[in-house]
């Protein structure tokens, strides 16, 4: 509901605070030079410049833009207008009452003009962002007085990390003070940042919080982002105000030190669903309420390299910043140099884990690596196409620039077009006010990958072609082209061939994506499971990362892996939590349909062999001292003997298992449910569907 415009009034008396707040800001408008009685000059960017300030602040325009129409309906038609300027007080965009607006531009108060303190003087944005908090400077509070008709409100926005990325900005008639305006836009610039956070982070734990468990879920929250080891990786200002710290003291703290818990023991409360927020104690004994949220499958795989599932069906706009993900990285991974002799993080490094077939795959990337060739990445689902397409963006020239994936058949028939190519303002029914980029400008400078580029609707291809070739993209419903420069890695578990013959897929397009081909092997057919399961392990519980049995991993060596790595962590993410404080993985903290899975996959054969031997090539793994995977050999069982393994069913083996443990605990089922680590009604249920008639 609009605000209603009050009575002509102005703020309270400045109080001493506020009164020394105004005098500092003018001390320094005096001491750059600027005249009171000087005119607001005319300075604005040319177009260009003003494009390139947009395209440098397109994310914080994206997030910005929903708040700013929210924010708008809320003042319209009180002589009042909306401004975004980024970090450097340079205006980017504005919204408002037109009359207004032309009012606004005579004092230069419009898109392309700067004003920082330096250009302007005392007014809300130039201040806020000298002082980095929020600002009010009503009418004669102006340094210059050709702005003293205006009352501004400005707050500025800033990442989780505490970096500054722009000012949010209210701007009226004098006249029409409000008192509550402040705080629009103060809650307004709150919304901006926990969006920017959601984004950023949108793979990480997040811990929702406050000392009211009714605030949770308000813009009183506070939200805490946790790395699988249970560092503090970033926070929104909410958090920062409950907890009395700076952005640079939070992340030096982990998340034991600061409320006496860990990832493990978060996720295990939380795995069920309408699970209760937990109560957790600071260090001074202030208690609060939290509540977590994540999902699980976009989790890191392995520990530290920022990447959703091996493969994931939602639309990111970006990844972290390459120091972001550097920062993450365990120590042991190799580095490869960089200009200036610096030492950085290589992701296709990280994903040698010793298996011949990806090791090759790794070499083939090596050699066209920002050479402008386009990579088409094939494999069943679930082998981590997505994985390789993050650690090919990364280490390339690009990495400092987006990577956005398009899960292309996630998103309806009738929306991929407008994601792809996006849309201008009343393009379709539905589309939101002001438009909205398309995935292809997004990823300019940077990588698209295109997953599942198979499921493309055929009439689409023809114009994902004709952009590719002109690289340039022509939004719905607009007649202006848009330049871009991406590089493109494409994606797809079916076979492109057949759908040429069969006609469902362009054999153009087919050669446009296929620089090079890469087939990523299925799990079934890699040689490095065990090191793979250690590194899901260690990304699950690095603090005390467990092993698997032997029996659970003879089951993992013979299982198919229809899933693929994807099955896989999904498994080892539930064992994890399941097996908290203990040393071993067993078959009871395995789920019961996977372990059925199992049964009826298997359907025949189940024996427990030894460990394979490792592939000789010429690349192994690399791995510091002390960090090589330690998964012993598996020893046979004393009961094996008892028949060929070849003749027995998993199922058989399982109760010939138990039956050989309750000989020699002499029938003691307790104690047997111990040494096996199942339940004491799993033996009572495995034996009683297993007893022969009359035994």
């Amino acid at each position: 509901m609009p605000l209603e415009t009050p009575a002509p009034a102005g703020p309270a008396p400045l109080a001493p605070p506020r009164q020394a707040f105004i005098e500092r800001s003018h001390q320094r408008s005096e001491a750059l030079g600027l005249k009171r009685h000087e005119k607001s000059g005319f300075d604005p960017l040319i177009r260009s410049d003003l494009n390139v300030a947009r395209e440098r602040n397109q994310r914080l325009y994206t997030h910005a833009a929903p708040v700013m129409q929210l924010l708008y309906e809320q003042i319209v038609n009180t002589e009042s207008m909306i401004v975004l300027t980024d970090a450097q007080g340079t205006i980017l965009h504005a919204v408002g009452d037109d009359g207004f607006l032309a009012r606004a531009h005579r004092v230069a108060l419009a898109p392309g003009e700067n004003w920082a303190e330096h250009s302007k003087g005392t007014n809300a944005i130039g201040t806020a962002l000298f002082e980095e908090t929020a600002t009010l400077v009503h009418g004669g509070e102006h340094f210059m007085h050709a702005n003293n008709f205006l009352t501004c409100s400005a707050s500025p926005i800033f990442d989780p990390r505490g970096n500054m990325l722009g000012v949010l900005d209210v701007t009226g008639d004098h006249r029409g003070y409000h008192q509550h305006t402040m705080g629009l836009v103060r809650m307004s610039a709150r919304m901006i940042e926990n969006h920017w956070l959601s984004d950023d982070y949108n793979s990480r734990l997040r811990l929702h919080f406050h000392s009211r468990p009714e605030f949770i879920g308000t813009l009183l929250e506070g939200i805490l982002v946790v790395s699988p080891e249970g560092r503090l990786l970033g926070a929104n200002r909410a958090a920062l105000d409950q907890l009395g710290m700076s952005g640079a003291e939070l992340r030096s703290r982990s998340l034991s030190s600061l409320l006496g818990t860990t990832p493990a023991a978060v996720y295990d409360h939380f795995r069920m669903p309408l699970s209760p927020p937990m109560q957790l104690c600071l260090p001074t004994g202030q208690s609060l309420f939290v509540s977590a949220r994540f999902d699980w499958p976009s989790r890191p795989v392995v520990a530290g390299l920022h990447t959703a599932d091996v493969e994931v069906a939602e639309v990111r706009e970006s990844a972290p910043s390459v120091a972001a993900v550097d920062a993450a990285m365990p120590a042991h991974t190799a580095p490869s140099a960089e200009a200036g002799g610096a030492q950085r993080f290589s992701g296709l490094q990280y994903l040698r884990t010793g298996d011949a077939h990806l090791e090759a795959v790794i070499q083939k990337v090596r050699r066209v690596l920002d050479r402008g060739i386009p990579l088409l990445i094939l494999g069943e689902t679930g082998t981590g196409k997505e994985l390789l397409a993050r650690a090919v963006h990364h280490d390339s020239n690009r990495s400092r620039q987006p990577f956005v994936a398009v899960n292309c058949a996630s998103i309806p028939e009738s929306l991929i077009e407008a994601e792809l190519f996006g849309y201008e303002e009343g393009a379709f029914t539905g589309a939101r006010r002001k438009g909205a980029p398309g995935r292809l400008v997004q990823a300019n400078g940077g990588t698209l990958f295109l997953d599942e580029i198979g499921d493309m609707p055929l009439a689409l291809q023809a114009r994902l072609l004709r952009a590719l070739q002109e690289r340039s993209v022509t939004p719905l419903g607009s007649t202006k082209s848009i330049a871009v420069d991406i590089a493109v890695i494409g994606a797809t578990h079916r076979n492109l061939r057949e759908m040429i013959e069969q006609q469902t897929f362009r054999e153009d397009l087919y050669y446009r994506l296929n620089g090079l081909a890469l087939r990523l092997p299925a799990l079934r057919e890699r040689s490095d499971l065990e090191a793979i399961v250690r590194r899901i392990l260690q990304a699950e519980r690095p603090q005390d990362t467990p092993e698997l049995s032997s029996q659970v991993l003879g089951m993992f060596r013979r299982y198919q892996w229809p899933g693929n790595i994807r099955q896989l962590a999904n498994v080892l993410r539930t064992a994890a939590v399941m097996s908290a404080g203990e040393r071993l993985v067993t078959t009871a903290h395995l789920s019961d349909d996977f372990l059925e899975d199992i049964q009826r996959i298997v359907g025949g054969v189940m024996p427990i062999l030894p460990s394979a031997p490792a592939p000789a090539h010429a690349h192994a793994p690399v791995w510091s001292a002390g960090e090589a995977p330690s998964i012993p050999p598996v020893p046979q069982p004393a009961f094996a003997t008892a028949e060929p393994a070849m003749a027995r069913t998993l199922e058989q083996a399982e109760i010939d298992m138990i039956r050989a443990t309750l000989d020699a605990v002499g029938g003691n089922i307790s104690l047997a449910s111990k040494q096996l680590g199942i339940s004491r009604n799993t033996i009572y249920r495995k034996l009683r569907w297993n007893t022969p008639t009359g035994e």
